[in-house]
């Protein structure tokens, strides 16, 4: 199966992919979040009897984190406004999320395989409702803040779960019928995220502004806890490794160390603590390549199997998969910062002027992987990321010919290509970095890259917001123009500058997917 991420292996995970991963009695697969496991799959003769309910269980939880994962930029710039929130908090509660759920990925993962899938999805799921209120009813931003990084830590214990789920209520001959459902409806999550943000919090009913796009997930969250403490299956490994704690803190300080000062470092003017803090990230990181070491000489099992780093395109790979989720959501964030604090477009203004990056991803994501890939192998990555380098390079110059009068229609058109760039990359890419990992390696590396897409995610989101702010500040009033668009600029411009690594990068991973891989090792025998 392929072992995409988050927004991309549920969206564009082919049946045929499935069935490859299928087997009479035991399944050895790749749960929701990429860690090898082995389960009982659902009889041969039936599938479980409400199978069905717990596909759209499964879902709900999948379009719940979704949105919640794409609409909140769009009401940033309202919450900004409402709680008078400085630019760094701004950057806590978009990033935030995505922040904790890089650090407790893995975990969550174990957590299930160990305890069960149904009771961490009963706990994700309820966690999930909590923090969604809590963020709703937040009166500052601290409050916000906090809410925002207790759901991200929710999600990760709540979304790991769906695969084995589903593998344990679906016979084999009937999860490709189940996958064929499950893909189009979270890619549509995915896509409808920004403009459905924008309805929502123009919308404003009863006053209740952004805090509608945190509200939302209690009806969504509600029937999934529900409906799961019913219908779900008990579905666990029968044997399950410990979870490694200390690693798990380990990578939750390093992460913690690196992202703090690059949100807070500007506003605080780059004082000696925050390249401290920067350089103790990094200490951690030796620390816990340290600690997985020990752990495996004294033979248990460590938070993530350290030969795949052996792989010289895995170990690529992480840095591709760092720098792509990091370019691509930063440069997001900087243009629906543009859009509504520099053009001053309404939310759903903003969203439908995103819209055609959100088509032109999955355009991308289906005939790049399903298409292009087989024929162009690696060349389907280089291309996706020229394509992006080509959308952000008219994206500036129709900032440089119309300033602060750019229309929605005028970027339409960059948007579209820089996103079918986008689908182009991110449906393939993990087949890619895999292509070389064995079996037993395979669960572990992707589980990996699935927590480095999150962790980029953050980190992008720090960095270019950073860039954003600290531009737009230096330059506002500036007899040029407003700078606002000077900001998104030089946004636009490290973008730039990512897609050129990225393409660069895409030389060092294998010239066949995983896919083909597997394909031309069944021919040779």
């Amino acid at each position: 199966m392929r072992a995409h991420g988050r927004t991309s292996s549920l969206a564009w995970s082919s049946p045929a992919a499935l069935d490859k991963v299928i087997f009479k009695g035991e399944c050895s697969t790749l749960n929701m979040e990429g860690t090898l496991m082995s389960i009982t799959p659902a009889s041969e003769a039936q599938n479980h009897p409400r199978a069905w309910l717990v596909l759209a269980l499964v879902l709900c939880a999948e379009v719940m984190d979704l949105l919640d994962s794409t609409i909140v930029n769009v009401a940033a710039p309202s919450i900004a406004g409402d709680l008078h929130a400085p630019p760094p908090a701004l950057q806590w509660i978009t990033g935030g999320y995505s922040l904790t759920f890089a650090v407790f990925l893995i975990a969550g993962a174990r957590l299930g395989d160990r305890f069960g899938r149904r009771r961490l999805f009963l706990i994700g799921a309820w966690g999930f409702i909590g923090c969604s209120a809590l963020c709703a009813c937040a009166p500052d931003t601290s409050t916000l803040i906090a809410g925002r990084l207790l759901q991200g830590a929710a999600a990760a214990l709540l979304i790991p779960q769906g695969f084995g789920i589903l593998f344990a209520s679906f016979r084999p001959a009937d999860l490709g019928k189940a996958f064929s459902i499950f893909g189009p409806v979270v890619g549509l999550a995915a896509v409808a995220g920004p403009v459905l943000g924008g309805v929502l919090v123009n919308a404003d009913v009863f006053g209740t502004g952004w805090r509608l796009v945190f509200l939302i997930n209690l009806p969504i969250g509600i029937v999934a806890a529900v409906g799961a403490a019913r219908v779900l299956p008990p579905a666990r490994l029968a044997s399950a490794p410990r979870l490694d704690l200390v690693g798990t803190l380990l990578v939750g300080g390093a992460a913690a160390l690196i992202t703090y000062p690059l949100i807070q470092g500007r506003e605080a003017g780059w004082p000696a603590w925050t390249y401290a803090m920067l350089a103790s990230g990094l200490v951690f990181l030796g620390v816990l390549a340290l600690w997985i070491r020990m752990r495996v000489r004294m033979r248990r099992e460590p938070l993530l199997d350290p030969s795949i780093f052996r792989h010289q395109s895995f170990s690529a790979g992480v840095v591709v998969t760092l720098v792509f989720f990091g370019g691509t959501f930063g440069v997001g964030l900087a243009l629906t910062l543009f859009l509504q604090l520099g053009l001053g477009f309404s939310a759903v203004h903003a969203g439908l002027t995103a819209l055609p990056y959100a088509l032109g991803s999955s355009v991308g994501a289906l005939v790049g992987g399903a298409r292009l890939t087989p024929v162009l192998g690696r060349g389907v990555l280089g291309l996706g990321a020229a394509l992006q380098a080509v959308g952000l390079v008219l994206i500036l110059a129709v900032l440089v010919v119309t300033q602060t009068q750019v229309t929605t229609w005028q970027l339409a058109g960059p948007l579209l290509l820089w996103g079918v760039g986008m689908g182009l990359v991110v449906a393939p890419l993990f087949d890619f970095v895999l292509a070389d990992l064995d079996g037993e390696s395979v669960g572990s590396g992707s589980g990996v890259l699935n927590a480095l897409q999150q962790l980029g995610t953050a980190i992008g989101v720090a960095v270019l917001g950073t860039v954003f702010f600290a531009t737009r500040d230096r330059h506002t009033g500036a007899a040029r123009d407003d700078g606002y668009v000077i900001a998104l600029e030089r946004c636009l411009q490290v973008g730039l500058g990512i897609a050129v690594a990225v393409f660069l990068l895409t030389f060092l991973l294998p010239r066949r997917a995983r896919d083909d891989a597997d394909a031309v090792a069944s021919e040779a025998f």
